[in-house]
């Protein structure tokens, strides 16, 4: 009898075979647990002698299925930047269950690099272990920086090569999310007219994320609540310089979270047209951009929903565009909220964005660190300018003004320069996962087999706002002959 280490409660493999393939992973040869998130395990209520080497190589490789798990690779289409794609799927990613976490709350469990599906069209369905220590690294990051984003259960190196520009180290991430339903998902029954699926994607949809607030209209209220997710989730992430990299529907959750990490990275010095992925030549997936482009992507979210909100079809497309005009304000809104935060803000003043949007283009002036202006910003207890800003700024006229002003509108706030500064402490981190940084410790893994520099920048960034003297060299941009300028997603 199998050893149980997850309490499975499948749903999605209970609807009708064209959502999904059923699939079992394909074996790996050599396969060894690197990594175990315990905080996460005990968060889901996995039981965690899972991690034991023996039991989790095998796991988390998809050699030994866990008891009741029901192994599928989901279908899904997609606007990749801005063509659509029919059939896309889960073409290198198997979920093998839904577990049912502390909270009370379902979160799928999958093995992405496990092998090749019905999807993988021409790929071989596996992973090198390179973007498998990123997204690992990344999601944590974004987690403990407040953004709702995928999580990574365990690492599992493969003792497989796999073959993309040169032979490189094999991996398997586990990835939990709260679920894989994406914009393509439902583009996917669109596109076929298959709207009876359609209906029931979206049904289930309702039921696993948003059963408890909808009331009537439910599937306007679907609508407006993955609007409002996805315009919370682009200004948290632009908040901390992250730049997602490929915003394709079919990497567009409805839930709300951040998902598919690959060409995505954190700024060093800012610049709002900066790109990490060295396919998207016009910018489309820029810092700047992805406000307007998940404004587009939820644009083919509505269409999907269209036969779904009336029977009548110029009503349905009304009640779409409407929905979608939400959006623009609501997103300004939640940005500006960050941006506040990050400045010292609490009371809202009409003005504020004036000052925001100044500060943002003195830094681009300056060529300055994005994370290291707003954690210096954090620092200054009086009206004067602390070391950094004296170093990184030019004596302008425009810089001095907008301190004053800046200092003029803390005032406002009526609480002491201290207690402002501790709160923006708390909101600028000092530590994310640079780019250089990431591929240093991809590096040593890959060619020393050495995991230790990767799980020191771990550590750090799962306490990104507490400075360690002992560790300051993770917390600087990187030198010129550091700079990384293009990520790769691993496919």
């Amino acid at each position: 009898m199998k050893k149980t280490f997850f309490n499975f409660n499948n749903t999605y493999h209970k609807l009708p075979k064209t959502f999904y393939q059923e699939i079992k992973p394909k074996p790996v040869s050599n396969p060894k647990l690197i990594e175990f998130n315990f905080e996460l395990s005990k968060f889901l209520n996995v039981n965690n002698s899972v991690a034991d080497q023996d039991q989790g190589k095998l796991i988390f490789s998809g050699n030994n299925l866990p008891a009741g798990a029901k192994p599928i690779a989901m279908a899904y289409a997609g606007h990749q930047f801005g063509n659509f794609v029919p059939q896309l799927g889960d073409g290198r990613a198997i979920l093998i269950g839904e577990q049912i976490a502390k909270n009370g709350e379902r979160f799928d469990i999958q093995l992405k690099g496990s092998g090749r599906t019905a999807f993988s069209r021409q790929g071989d369905g596996r992973s090198p272990l390179g973007p498998v220590i990123r997204e690992y690294i990344l999601s944590e990051s974004l987690h403990y920086l407040g953004i709702k984003s995928t999580r990574s259960l365990a690492m599992v190196s493969t003792g497989e090569t796999v073959l993309r520009e040169e032979p490189l180290k094999g991996g398997i991430l586990t990835r939990v999310a709260s679920s894989h339903i994406r914009i393509g998902t439902f583009e996917f029954f669109f596109f076929k007219e298959d709207f009876s699926s359609l209906k029931k994607l979206a049904d289930y949809s309702i039921t696993r994320h948003f059963a408890r607030k909808n009331k009537n209209k439910p599937y306007e209220y679907l609508l407006k609540s993955v609007i409002k997710l996805q315009a919370e989730l682009v200004a948290k992430w632009m908040s901390v310089g992250f730049i997602h990299g490929v915003m394709n529907t079919d990497n567009t959750s409805i839930s709300g979270e951040t998902i598919d990490f690959g060409p995505c990275a954190f700024m060093d010095e800012y610049h709002p047209t900066r790109v990490f992925s060295y396919i998207d030549q016009g910018g489309r997936y820029s810092y700047i951009n992805q406000g307007k482009i998940m404004l587009w992507n939820l644009s083919k979210f509505a269409e999907c929903l269209i036969p779904l909100l009336d029977n009548n079809f110029e009503t349905a497309k009304k009640k779409a565009i409407n929905c979608l005009e939400i959006y623009p304000k609501y997103f300004e809104e939640c940005w500006l909220d960050e941006m506040r935060k990050k400045l010292g803000f609490k009371k809202k003043i009409k003005d504020d964005h004036i000052l925001i949007n100044d500060f943002f283009k003195i830094m681009q002036s300056n060529n300055m660190d994005f994370t290291l202006s707003f954690r210096n910003l954090s620092k200054i207890t009086s009206s004067k300018i602390n070391s950094f800003f004296k170093k990184e700024l030019k004596a302008s006229k425009e810089t001095k003004n907008w301190f004053e002003k800046w200092n003029k509108r803390l005032e406002t706030e009526n609480s002491s320069r201290l207690i402002i500064s501790k709160k923006m402490l708390k909101i600028n981190p000092i530590y994310i996962p640079r780019n250089h940084l990431v591929e240093s410790v991809i590096n040593q893994a890959m060619r020393e087999n050495n995991f230790s520099k990767m799980r020191e920048l771990l550590e750090l960034v799962r306490e990104p706002f507490k400075e360690k003297k002992s560790k300051n060299s993770y917390g600087l941009p990187p030198k010129p002959d550091e700079v990384i300028t293009n990520t790769f997603c691993g496919t």
